[in-house]
């Protein structure tokens, strides 16, 4: 039996392959990572379900290098580097010429990239689906998900579990990560003015990374979206508020209404006893929230659900509202829930011919934490009802100027 890799070999390899790649020498850079993982992937987690407690604790560094490779469960074990982005231009070697995709399509890939915006370096990264030799070169639907404070683009994907359905519905996910010089805690700046308008700041750095990402991967312009949590969801309802052209909807779990607030202090105020925002466009939007959160109050959920009504009111759009009682993605009684199993009431918000305009998600003592997410990730809830799958849903009935 050959013995296990260490880290660092297993890091050089993977350097040592990109290089091959970027000069044409595919078959070897494939052969060379074959090798290399043939003892380096670390054995899956144990399936036992941890306790409730302990999964909102932060991911350690070692066990995210850990995990890795075991986003998802969907990525292959073996990443076959032509399916990789190509570099960005000032990165070419002279005569750079992109990668033919592999007779049998594309591969599935998690890269991790850096995109350069006002002077700062930020980190993300990107999951593009396989697809068949036929499929390769159709316009996929993209997400962009904006983590919550304390995690970054790696957390959030193991948390969401939303590069599983994007293999499913065949579309890209983009997690842009914040910066430790932009926030300590790595909240991004909803709260401050210069990161509530358009063209600066975060919301403009998450719109061009964006529209570059959609560019260079054919990306579908017409089905964009953007979704988060807490900060991050604060975040995506600010930034969907400032490019209503560029996002076709909107996805936000226990976040807050874009204006909500305008400096620190009133930023605790909204989090602590709930605020509203300013008023917005008419963009479809999904909202989640627990009604055991104690870090945003619940009351932000809704008055999110209300500008988005008032929006849509104002554009003259005629909305029928139903209700529905959803269950737990999980088995009643979980985590010390036997008398009160985890549920939400589901509002819709629909059109003439039932598409959702406005649909609202109310978690019953559901923590601050995404809903029905998975325990490899911080701040995830597992007991409540599936809010990746409910979001994404959600999504691919609505594009730029139909809803279906």
């Amino acid at each position: 039996m050959p013995s296990t890799p260490s880290q660092k070999s297993f890091t050089q390899a993977i350097f040592k392959a990109t290089k091959l790649t970027g000069m044409g020498k595919l078959l070897d850079a494939t052969r060379l990572i074959q090798r290399t993982l043939l003892g380096a992937l670390p054995a899956p987690k144990s399936s036992s379900k941890p306790d409730a407690k302990a999964n909102n604790k932060q991911t350690t560094n070692h066990e995210r290098a850990a995990n890795d490779a075991h986003v998802n469960k969907t990525l292959p074990a073996v990443i076959i580097l032509p399916a990789s982005p190509a570099p960005d231009a000032a990165e070419r070697p002279a005569g750079y010429q992109s990668p033919p995709n592999p007779p049998h399509g594309r591969a599935a890939a998690f890269t991790k990239h850096a995109f350069t915006f006002e002077g700062d370096s930020y980190p993300y990264r990107l999951y593009v689906p396989g697809a068949t030799h036929d499929d390769v070169d159709k316009l996929m639907p993209l997400v962009v998900l904006l983590h919550g404070c304390k995690q970054d683009a790696l957390d959030f994907a193991h948390g969401t579990a939303m590069n599983t359905l994007a293999d499913k519905h065949n579309c890209m996910v983009l997690y842009p990560e914040q910066i430790t010089s932009g926030n300590a805690m790595r909240c991004w700046n909803w709260f401050e003015p210069s990161h509530q308008q358009a063209g600066r700041g975060e919301p403009g750095m998450i719109a061009a990374l964006t529209e570059k990402v959609a560019a260079q991967h054919g990306a579908d312009p017409a089905r964009i979206y953007v979704a988060g949590l807490s900060a991050g969801g604060a975040m995506a309802a600010v930034v969907s508020s400032l490019y209503p052209d560029m996002f076709a909807a909107v996805g936000v779990h226990s976040g807050l209404a874009a204006g909500a607030a305008q400096d620190v202090m009133s930023a605790f105020s909204a989090m602590r006893s709930g605020a509203k925002g300013h008023k917005t466009a008419a963009v479809p939007t999904i909202v989640f929230h627990g009604t055991a959160d104690t870090t945003v109050n619940p009351d932000n959920g809704e008055f999110i659900t209300d500008a988005a009504l008032a929006a849509y009111k104002a554009s003259g759009l005629a909305l029928v509202k139903t209700k529905s009682k959803i269950e737990s993605s999980s088995q009643p009684g979980a985590f010390g829930k036997a008398d009160k199993p985890e549920h939400a009431e589901r509002t819709m918000y629909s059109d003439a011919h039932g598409a959702p305009f406005v649909e609202s998600w109310v978690v019953k003592a559901g923590p601050h934490a995404w809903s029905g997410g998975s325990a490899q990730g911080s701040y995830t809830d597992p007991d409540g009802p599936d809010a990746s799958a409910a979001m994404l849903a959600f999504f691919l009935r609505h594009q730029k100027g139909l809803a279906t």
